[in-house]
């Protein structure tokens, strides 16, 4: 992970690979952003016009090096754009600024440190910095730089193995000395480490990654954090009548498991209780994904990642809540003990569901941990999950749906999420769609009318929430992993996505406003 500091060094006197500014994009060409005072001095003033003349314009995005003026220690300036011009002086929008520092941490990948001398003149830029230059640092190595057994013994290999990620990043122009600013560059490490400990998850192969050892990566990080864990195995899961995840995970050699993570603190007064999809891998199952569909599938346990990142950072973070985390985990493959379309289970609900189609198997394994998580009556209940491809086709990759029996804590969870940086958008739950659900043979299908497949999905886990208690959905199958090339703090693959949403809701309930 890449270290943070918050550096008492000014941008001329600091020893580092490379300086980072900001420049937005003005209507007469590019403007530099507050911090960086001291590198456009030893500019003699003049770094805007010499950005101007290698092509830079500020725009959200673009990436301009150069070597650096005599009188930096640093060799090398990177300006970063930041977008246009904001309407007040220094009032650049927090999600401008974490992109900025993150495409700029990617630009300096294989630096061993970097001065970020980016706006960070409030103590919410310095954390919105310090976010994105850490997100942006991101690289996934585990399976790379392998020893070749075919080459010489003693020859050296071109290839050193895959670019390390920044090693340092310096933040500079905030007050290291500000208890504010200490505790808001500490909560952002806390917070970036566990997203990038579920991107890891996330992108770690299937044949590593399925219920069991989620299970253990879970139980690991519980005890090292003061999280209670408990792993419910496949005969535990028979013993309590949940058919959902037996069902869906009967037809792989690697059986489901159902991992409860609490976090409690002494003086909470609400419990919120947080639900997770993990498919570790989804084929399909007998309902068989179509060739090319099924090579990112590793990516369908997402939903489960967040969960877990969040339930550990609200424990770093020792918020004044209870957290309660709940992973449905199984691997959905087809087999010939696997769940047949027209098979009915029983869910730990009590409901018959009658599968149609076994691809639609995640509000199957979700059902079950809403009705467990509800027997607890927290004060809230949000579930995250990569559920249906239809909410892709509505929302597109990078923005998530965001359904609940209530519109007072949609709107909520909506304004969070768009507050943290993670594009959101409110979804109805339109009556007339539960009637698709209909069966014959048992209390409800799994499957419904073909248009607004996102909704009938939320209308199915509506279901099995409990009475009286607050509920939102997530449907973040378009922004969970990325296949296109890494922009801003966001890297190809695996992408944390709703982790940050999850944080903020469990400090705003901490905080008592919420409800």
């Amino acid at each position: 992970m890449t270290a943070l500091t918050l550096s008492t060094a000014g941008a001329a006197t600091l020893r580092a690979d490379a300086l980072v500014v900001g420049v937005a994009k003005g209507v007469k060409g590019p403007v530099l952003a507050p911090g960086s005072e001291a590198v456009d001095k030893a500019f003699d003033g003049k770094l805007a016009a010499v950005l101007a003349t290698l092509g830079a314009t500020g725009a959200e995005g673009e990436l301009t090096k150069l070597p650096a003026a005599s009188g930096l220690k640093a060799p090398v300036v990177v300006a970063v754009g930041l977008g246009p011009v904001p309407d007040k002086e220094d009032a650049y929008d927090a999600e401008a600024l974490r992109r900025a520092a993150g495409t700029a941490a990617r630009a300096l990948s294989g630096s061993k440190k970097a001065g970020f001398a980016l706006p960070a003149g409030s103590v919410e830029d310095a954390a919105a910095v310090a976010e994105g230059a850490l997100l942006g640092s991101y690289a996934f190595t585990a399976y790379q730089g392998g020893e070749n057994k075919l080459a010489p013994k003693d020859a050296k290999s071109k290839d050193s193995g895959p670019k390390q990620p920044l090693a340092e990043v310096a933040l500079l122009g905030g007050k290291p000395r500000d208890k504010a600013y200490k505790a808001a560059v500490e909560r952002a490490l806390a917070l970036v480490e566990e997203i990038n400990r579920a991107r890891d998850l996330i992108n770690t192969p299937p044949n590593d990654l399925y219920p069991e050892s989620f299970a253990a990566v879970a139980t690991a990080a519980g005890k090292e954090h003061g999280v209670k864990v408990q792993v419910l195995d496949e005969k535990a899961l028979v013993k309590g009548g949940y058919g959902g995840l037996l069902g869906v995970g009967q037809g792989s050699t690697n059986g489901p498991r159902l991992v409860k993570l609490a976090y409690t603190h002494p003086k909470a007064e609400k419990t919120l209780a947080l639900v997770g999809k993990g498919i570790t891998y989804d084929s399909g199952g007998i309902s068989l994904k179509p060739a090319g569909h099924n090579e990112t599938m590793k990516c369908d346990m997402s939903g489960a990642a967040a969960v877990f990142a969040a339930v550990i950072t609200a424990a770093r973070l020792g918020l004044k809540v209870n957290v309660t985390g709940w992973l449905a985990l199984a691997e959905n493959m087809p087999s010939g003990n696997a769940t047949r379309p027209g098979d009915v289970l029983r869910m730990y609900s009590g409901k018959t569901v009658e599968v149609l189609n076994t691809d639609a198997e995640g509000r199957l394994v979700l059902a079950d941990a809403l009705t467990r998580a509800s027997e607890e009556k927290p004060d809230a209940i949000v579930d995250v999950a990569t559920l249906t491809g239809a909410m892709v086709l509505a929302l597109g990759n990078r923005t998530f749906g965001i359904m609940a029996n209530d519109d007072a804590f949609r709107t909520s969870v909506h304004e969070i999420a768009e507050e943290v940086g993670e594009a959101s958008w409110p979804m109805p739950l339109p009556a007339d769609l539960r009637k698709g659900m209909d069966s014959p043979t048992a209390d409800m299908a799994n499957m419904g009318e073909r248009m607004g497949g996102g909704l009938v999905a939320g209308l199915f886990l509506k279901e099995f929430v409990g009475e009286g208690i607050a509920w939102a959905h997530l449907d973040i199958a378009g922004p969970a992993y990325h296949e296109g090339a890494p922009y801003g703090y966001t890297p190809k693959g695996g992408t944390g996505s709703a982790v940050r949403t999850l944080v903020r809701l469990a400090e705003s309930t901490a905080d008592g406003d919420l409800g």
